[in-house]
């Protein structure tokens, strides 16, 4: 919250986007400080909160699924790519 505040204070008037690495608390610092902004986990750090959660023999098929469905460019397309 403070190096939000430091940030607004020396002129940052909006963030578009906020990427984090989920930290407790910052999304809603983030919409306390610039509720327009839109927040978005950071990817490597996502990816590593999946792997932790699936079997070691798993994680290679799992992490090139997520992959191509990550690298759509669409919601639709990504859709289309986890239901095969």
């Amino acid at each position: 919250t403070e190096m939000l505040q430091n940030m607004k204070s020396r002129g940052l008037k909006q963030v578009e986007l906020f990427l984090s690495d989920g930290v407790v608390g910052m999304k809603a610092a983030l919409t306390r400080t610039y509720p327009k902004a839109h927040f978005q986990r950071c990817l490597v750090h996502v990816m590593r909160n999946i792997c932790a959660k699936v079997r070691v023999d798993d994680r290679e098929k799992i992490m090139n699924e997520f992959k191509q469905i990550h690298q759509q460019t669409s919601q639709k397309e990504a859709a289309a790519v986890l239901h095969v």
